[in-house]
């Protein structure tokens, strides 16, 4: 950006004190400091810093006494004309849902996976059928809110990398179509291909061969899948969701970790549960960890309100008490396959009321307008603290 004499970042008194000089007594100086360049390059490395800090100190309002004053009192935002600054989100119960169900879908393949490592073989088909069953119904939860089917068929046309609708919807589909290998794998173990039995027609023995294919595929898929919506979520304009971009994916992520293995809990005898019990305690501690730094976060730049109350508010606290005692539930489960299912449903009770609060109070943090315009005001003053108003795209108080 250029600064001609006539811009309004400059220093007023720079203009004043060139007008109140002689011409004839600016010329016998410049013509001075050309004689001697180091005189000249001195002095203009001085006069250039004088004038920045000068001009720094008028923008900033800092000034040392010789800058114009404000003659008003600083303005204090309260509405922007009783309208939102961004336009919420016309997102309905679909959403939440496909959050959801993309999480539980993620982690249970990836346990599938493990389960087909280490030889647990019930734990291997609950979680295989629990995540196809649940990449289905997000799917079907997605197109629900697009609308048609073919918005969906749509955005497989072009990819975008940085897009993460575009980049979301290729890791949906690429992990949908390795589970669906694991399941169809998994259909024809069910129906005796891998023991002498018919098995699937036709394609049971190709699907024999590339079994641990679908499992290395549903386990590098299962984090993109469970962590991308959360980048989703985050490069909207809407200030709960961006203002909590750090820690979002880091709930999001143990939120699907602990409903997963919640799930298996619930499904599968405990002889088989004893690793999700071990990842249901480190994803009820890492929810709840991540949800603490993302609250934080939140109360630091002012937009932590709509998710302490309301219908958010309700969720997110019904949440907290479900996680830590669906946590101490999986520690003490044991053997005891009463406590399993009550501490595994509890926990994916709990994330699917996190993923909905979450939701529910981004949509009512974009309603009001001082969650919008807050942060920005916060960040820009923290930038003029700092010196850096070069590239600031508003300056007036």
């Amino acid at each position: 950006m250029s600064t001609s004499a006539y811009d309004a970042y400059r220093d007023p008194d720079t203009t004043r004190r060139g007008s109140s000089q002689s011409s004839s007594h600016l010329r016998n100086r410049d013509q001075r400091r050309r004689r001697d360049p180091a005189v000249a390059g001195a002095g203009s490395g001085r006069r250039e810093g004088s004038v920045a800090a000068r001009a720094n100190d008028w923008l900033t309002g800092g000034g040392r006494g010789r800058g114009e004053r404000a003659v008003v009192p600083e303005a204090q935002f309260s509405s922007y004309y009783g309208q939102p600054v961004v336009k919420p989100m016309p997102w309905k119960h679909e959403i939440p849902a496909y959050l959801f169900l993309g999480g539980v879908a993620a982690s249970s393949g990836m346990i599938g996976a493990g389960a087909h490592a280490i030889g647990h073989e019930v734990l291997r088909r609950n979680a295989r059928l629990t995540s196809m069953v649940a990449v289905g119904l997000s799917g079907g939860a997605l197109i629900m809110d697009l609308g048609r089917p073919e918005r969906f068929i749509n955005m497989l046309r072009t990819m975008k990398l940085t897009s993460p609708m575009s980049v979301g919807t290729w890791i949906f589909s690429g992990f949908s179509a390795f589970a669906g290998l694991s399941t169809a794998a998994e259909l024809d173990r069910m129906l005796g291909g891998s023991s002498g039995g018919k098995g699937l027609p036709v394609v049971g023995g190709l699907l024999r061969t590339a079994e641990p294919i679908g499992s290395l595929g549903s386990f590098a898929f299962g984090p993109p899948l469970a962590a991308y919506t959360a980048v989703l979520l985050s490069d909207t304009a809407t200030p709960l969701w961006f203002e909590s971009r750090r820690s979002l994916p880091f709930v999001f992520v143990s939120s699907a970790s602990m409903a997963a293995s919640g799930i298996q809990m619930a499904l599968t005898p405990t002889r088989e549960t004893a690793p999700v019990r071990r990842l249901a305690m480190l994803g009820a501690a890492g929810d709840f960890l991540a949800v603490e730094a993302m609250e934080k976060q939140l109360k630091e730049v002012g937009v932590v309100e709509p998710l302490h109350h309301g219908t958010a508010g309700r969720m997110m606290k019904t949440a907290k008490v479900l996680t830590v005692a669906g946590g101490v539930g999986s520690l003490l489960a044991g053997r005891s396959r009463v406590v399993a299912v009550a501490s595994g449903l509890a926990l994916a009770a709990a994330s699917a009321l996190t993923r909905f609060a979450v939701v529910e109070a981004g949509i009512e943090s974009a309603k009001d307008p001082r969650y919008t315009v807050g942060p920005q005001k916060a960040r820009l003053a923290e930038r003029r603290q700092q010196g850096l108003v070069h590239d600031s795209i508003t300056t007036a108080h």
